[in-house]
């Protein structure tokens, strides 16, 4: 790729980056509910689950599932099944967490845990896939060299910028968070919104539509 291209692509995936969506609400709504760590534990998890997309499309199979009303679908509700699980136990934790001391450093359990969670929910967002197949193609050159290594090396670029977004996103909703520690009862709504918003995320997921062409 030429300078121009690759300058193009970059502007291009970082106002991607910046734009609210989905991961950017998710990892705010995580940040609040559980605390910084738990918040950049779910970048880097959402990040290393869009690397799952990023594979699968380079070999093609995020095609063939897109390509497959039934696998998309299936992709889909588990997608929304686990974010809505999420946020209703989000909901039903919040009286109880708001009562006792909270520790910024988080516990390294729920770090973890955190960060297992934000691979599974990136790994099930079919749109995900949907966006890297229709993105990414417009700036792969066959004649630059493979076309899988450079929708690869494309992919990787892009989820660096949306994993570095979140992680500064993290970083503010944890100051907001850390301001509300003094008072349960503000952490507690605030943990009840986040887990609302979580699972609201699920419901939207349930109508994300397959992509007529891509």
């Amino acid at each position: 790729m030429d300078f121009t291209s690759i300058a193009l692509f970059f502007l291009a995936a970082l106002i991607i980056a910046l734009s609210p969506g989905p991961g950017i609400f998710y990892v705010a709504a995580r940040t609040l509910a559980g605390g910084r760590d738990e918040g950049l534990a779910s970048s880097f998890g959402t990040g290393l689950g869009g690397l799952v997309h990023v594979a699968a499309g380079a070999i093609g199979v995020s095609a063939l599932v897109l390509a497959s009303a039934e696998a998309f679908t299936f992709l889909k509700i588990a997608g929304a099944v686990y974010l809505v699980w999420l946020g209703l136990k989000t909901i039903r934790e919040a009286r109880r967490e708001a009562r006792i001391a909270v520790d910024m450093r988080a516990e390294p359990t729920g770090a973890r845990r955190a960060f297992r969670e934000g691979i599974v929910v990136e790994a099930l967002n079919p749109k995900t896939a949907a966006f890297f197949l229709a993105f990414l193609p417009q700036f792969v050159d066959p004649a630059a060299g493979p076309v899988w290594l450079q929708f690869l090396l494309l992919g990787l670029v892009s989820v660096a910028l949306n994993t570095a977004v979140d992680v500064v996103v993290a970083l503010l909703a944890s100051r907001a968070r850390s301001m509300a520690v003094a008072r349960p009862s503000l952490l507690r709504r605030l943990r009840q919104g986040a887990g609302l918003g979580i699972a609201s995320l699920g419901l939207a997921l349930v109508f994300a539509r397959r992509p007529a062409s891509l």
